[in-house]
């Protein structure tokens, strides 16, 4: 026999319903990420179960590697019935690093296995920018 009050608490939450954030947060917690920083570079492991690579977008822009994650709803379920809760996330996530600007999408070598997400950045030294004189002419 079950005490009673065992289960109020976990019932309680179908009545709430779940909410997903959108930000950094919410995807720190859906791509967690371990970062192994070598002699060479960096390892990026980002684990992303249940996606596809498919569904996995990388982005080199202004120095910042964007990595994006979407999950649709799959409408063709053949089960009848109405979900009372769903658990598992579904739209877009993405978190930025910042790689440098001297790292080029050339640089950067990505693979998707077993629902990790390997992704190697090499260390570049920051190209130190030669002033520029700028001079006016003269009439």
């Amino acid at each position: 026999m079950f005490m009673p009050g065992l289960f109020d608490e976990f019932f309680d939450d179908f009545a709430r319903p779940a909410v997903v954030r959108r930000g950094n947060t919410a995807a720190a917690q859906i791509m967690k990420t371990d970062v192994k920083e070598l002699d060479n570079g960096f390892d990026l492991d980002i684990e992303l179960p249940g996606y596809k690579k498919d569904d996995l977008q990388l982005e080199l822009k202004e120095g910042y590697l964007t990595v994006s994650a979407s999950k649709k709803v799959d409408n063709n379920d053949e089960k009848k019935g109405t979900y009372i809760r769903r658990e598992r996330f579904v739209g877009t996530s993405s978190r930025s690093f910042y790689v440098g600007e001297e790292v080029t999408q050339e640089d950067i070598k990505a693979k998707f296995e077993d629902g990790i997400l390997n992704i190697f950045v090499p260390k570049k030294e920051a190209q130190p920018k030669i002033p520029e004189s700028k001079y006016i002419a003269i009439e």
